[in-house]
């Protein structure tokens, strides 16, 4: 074993491996965007999505590495930041590649054309002349610098342009660079008439015609050169939450800064002059390192405007309708579930059951009470509106809602003041830690006194993520698990420390402590002679302590199968070390985001849906919910949806080698294809 190896195995959650893990993880998006059995659209959508995570991951993960270099510029963490940078590159790179070469040309061939100004027959150019007189020069506001023309400042992610002039302004003086930006108020990608397009449908962006009339802003100068410009910035949110009295009002403030954080990357078209991307590098104080030059539009994810507005269904995912169980149909959610509980697996079946569980408990004259958590929820919801008409109607109405999710503050603070104006008790988790939990209980008055009914889920309570994200929620009517959720709640509210519970793990108190509690006995079990199988499906596994505990396990001889979509600093195969471990990660139609934890334990095979991930940040800084599946039918469901697919798929399934790379995973020979996420669109959709 190699010195960084065995470095690497004694600290499997250190941040370098981390961040790079992290970055693997779109390389294997980017594998969608190459796969020629994939729609066009789809596949355009895979290259939008990696733009995306590239753009979070710079806003915050590099943004944070960077602002620990300012305090403390250790070897160590310049090496990350380098290994960081070659990686990036090296991504945007392939990104192009695949769009220029395979994607776009694939496109055409299909009848959508992404016209440039160079392939522009005369017709459509002067249609696009028209455009950008009538549309686009009233919005624009070229700024040639000099000193009382300071360089501007640039929004976070938005459209630039930068142009290089020769001669002298109108006063006689020698300006010779000027800055211009794009409107955001403007569409990115721009649809040309029908008339005008003679195979199929022609679109350009409104970069491509910013850049055919930017000569047309600057009468009586010669246009040198030019290139469009982003920077990206630091866009994490920071307030000292234990000086701040009102985290609403801190946040509001620190909202309108976030558009000009610190810079941490700098995109440029390819063509860009050198001394031009030079003086943009300095006006953003960023290395040479930060600069990337893109061969096509800057920022890819505007692309998505272009799948939104083309509507040729052989170029998509063929249209799902998620399934309803029977049992709901035309039924009092409440009264089904004093007969038994109920199983969600979205996006395969519906997520309108729980909306239906919220809004029916809004407007039931015996329900006295509703408390839920709320992350992430969107600017538009049902469910909210249905917490706030509840407010209303004089229900006891709680909302834990955490105000500090990653760019849904502002979603978040608005459904907040609504709420309180509703007459709904709003709080905001506890200082520091991020209320992460998935949970929503409904306490009704009938003839037996108060019960209790509940929903825990896996995801959040998000409308339209519902549809995009694999996930579990369970409806239940069990009392003593309805207890314990409401103990949550007095706990978030309260400040006390929560009563000890039978069913429920939570963090930060128990979570991790009873993870590995549970592998130890597997452990146990498999030291004594006897199976021991673990089954575990997370978004990430970076956490130290439970990566050594499973190690461990697999030295006792547990066989442990991981299904990690993204991060994983555990290393599988490893020769006396981890060799009854299998790590695979499925990339798929669907965001795989269910949180699955099996354990055999003698045949009771306990299964623990989550809100957690096994990483540290949320074992110890977010409360987080972990709750079994009791029944025994449901818990089968659990297994065989859950997790007996994913470990069977070989479309789909990448698998993690002892060096720390993928492998995909493809069906052989005579070997039948199997994708999860197809298998379970066929067993639980309804339709189409």
């Amino acid at each position: 074993m190699k010195p960084d190896e065995a470095a690497l195995l004694s600290n499997p959650g250190n941040f370098l491996d981390r961040e790079l893990s992290q970055l693997l993880f779109n390389r294997r998006v980017l594998a969608q965007a190459e796969d020629n059995t994939i729609p066009l659209l789809e596949r355009l959508r895979y290259l939008c999505i990696v733009s995306n995570n590239l753009d979070e991951f710079f806003e915050v993960r590099v943004a944070s590495l960077l602002a620990q270099g300012k305090l403390a510029d250790t070897p160590l963490l310049g090496a990350a930041l380098e290994r960081i940078s070659v990686e990036c590159h090296a991504l945007v790179v392939r990104q192009y590649e695949i769009l220029n070469s395979d994607v776009l040309p694939q496109l055409q061939a299909k009848g959508v054309h992404l016209v440039r100004h160079t392939d522009r027959n005369a017709a459509q150019r002067a249609w696009v002349k028209s455009y950008f007189e009538r549309e686009v020069r009233p919005l624009l506001t070229p700024i040639g610098l000099d000193p009382a023309h300071p360089f501007p400042q640039v929004v976070n992610k938005s459209l630039n342009f930068i142009i290089s002039l020769s001669g002298k302004d109108a006063f006689g003086r020698g300006t010779g660079i000027a800055i211009v930006k794009a409107p955001r108020v403007l569409p990115r990608v721009i649809r040309l008439p029908d008339h005008l397009s003679t195979n199929g449908l022609s679109f350009c962006l409104l970069s491509s015609v910013i850049h055919s009339h930017i000569e047309d802003l600057f009468t009586g100068r010669d246009v040198i050169a030019y290139s469009q410009f982003r920077v990206t910035r630091d866009s994490d949110l920071w307030v000292d939450e234990d000086e701040v009295k009102n985290l609403r009002q801190a946040l509001k403030g620190e909202l309108q800064g976030r558009q000009f954080g610190t810079s941490v990357r700098l995109e440029v078209a390819k063509n860009c002059p050198p001394e031009l991307s030079q003086f943009l590098l300095d006006q953003f104080a960023l290395e040479p390192s930060r600069l990337y030059a893109v061969d096509g539009p800057v920022n890819l994810v505007r692309l998505t405007e272009l799948i939104d507005l083309v509507n040729l269904p052989a170029l998509r995912f063929p249209p799902f309708m998620p399934g309803l169980p029977a049992k709901l149909a035309n039924t009092n959610i409440f009264d089904q579930l004093r007969k038994a509980d109920i199983l969600l697996h979205h996006p395969f079946q519906s997520f309108q059951p729980v909306v239906d569980f919220v809004r029916v408990a809004a407007h039931d004259p015996h329900v006295v009470a509703i408390k839920q958590t709320i992350y992430r929820t969107g600017t538009h919801s049902e469910l909210m509106e249905a917490l706030i008409t509840a407010a209303r109607l004089g229900k006891e109405v709680t909302v834990i809602l955490e105000l500090m999710a990653r760019f849904d503050e502002e979603a978040n603070i608005n459904w907040a003041d609504q709420l309180e104006q509703a007459g709904a008790q709003v709080v905001y988790g506890v200082v520091g830690m991020k209320t992460h939990a998935k949970v929503a209980l409904v306490i009704r008055r009938e003839e037996t006194g108060l019960q209790f009914y509940s929903h825990l889920g896996t995801g959040n309570y998000h409308l339209t993520t519902t549809r995009l994200y694999t996930d579990f929620g369970l409806l239940t009517a069990n009392q003593d698990m309805g207890r314990e959720v409401n103990e949550v709640f007095i706990h978030l509210t309260s400040l006390t420390r929560p009563h000890k519970m039978v069913h429920l793990w939570l963090a930060p108190f128990a979570l991790q402590a009873q993870i590995i509690a549970a592998i130890k006995n597997e452990a146990k079990i498999a030291k004594a002679g006897r199976p021991g199988r673990i089954i575990v499906k997370v978004n990430a596994l970076v956490d130290e302590s439970v990566i050594k505990a499973l190690y461990a396990a697999s030295q006792d001889g547990v066989k442990i199968d991981l299904i990690v979509r993204g991060a994983c600093t555990l290393r599988p195969g490893v020769k006396g070390l981890s060799e009854n471990i299998k790590v695979r990660s499925i990339i798929g139609r669907f965001l795989e985001h269910s949180r699955i934890y099996y354990f055999r334990n003698e045949l009771k095979h306990d299964v623990y849906l989550a809100s957690a991930d096994w990483m540290s940040r949320n074992l110890f800084r977010r409360i987080e919910v972990a709750f079994p599946v009791l029944d025994k039918t449901l818990k089968q469901r659990v297994i065989n949806e859950g997790l007996n697919p994913y470990l069977k798929d070989n479309s789909n399934a990448w698998e993690l080698e002892p060096d720390g790379q993928y492998l995909r995973r493809k069906a052989r020979g005579k070997q039948v294809v199997f994708s999860a996420q197809q298998h379970l669109m066929a067993l639980l959709g309804t339709p189409t």
